[in-house]
């Protein structure tokens, strides 16, 4: 079972994981789950009629418009990293998080390091299972990182342009 890190109130800390990933050829266990989005198209309906969480892992190549309508159904996505340089999950963390309003938890899985940790947590990731073994304070420190940003992202901090004008 992969290590769990929560971003909640800006600290880092382990968490246990309720969920079980659950590939698509394999049966179901009892409890709560994250199913591809191919298997939430077909079971999704039935899955939260059972009274579940269900969260949804999308691809990187998965467009989160996808997910758009059955949103405020879900306890979770999870946006896959599958290589560290791939950057879409970002993109789909942002439109969650700002164009679709969602406000429960958003994990980053897959390739998934703590050099990335800032940039994950300003664009609204707030979960995150690391492919090493950090600690919650490693990525604590992660997220620290950098004291000024340059734009605007999901996490609402002014950017330094906005610090320097006062």
């Amino acid at each position: 079972m992969p290590t769990l890190i929560e971003l909640k109130d800006g600290v880092c800390r382990p968490a246990e994981d309720p969920f079980t990933h659950v590939a698509d050829d394999e049966d179901l266990p009892p409890g709560d789950v994250i199913v591809s989005l191919t298997r939430f198209q077909q079971e999704g309906d039935r899955l939260l009629s059972e009274g579940r969480l269900v969260g949804v892992r999308l691809k990187s190549d998965e467009e989160v418009e996808a997910l758009a309508y059955d949103l405020p159904r879900l306890s979770l996505v999870a946006l896959d990293f599958p290589k560290y340089r791939d950057g879409r999950a970002y993109t789909n963390a942002r439109l969650v998080r700002e164009r679709y309003g969602f406000k429960a938890e958003v994990r980053a899985v897959g390739d998934v390091l703590r050099e990335q940790a800032g940039f994950m947590a300003r664009v609204g990731f707030d979960a995150f299972e690391p492919a090493d073994d950090a600690s919650a304070n490693e990525w604590q420190a992660a997220i620290r990182r950098y004291r000024h940003v340059y734009q605007r992202a999901a996490d609402g901090r002014a950017p330094a342009f906005v610090e320097r004008e006062g």
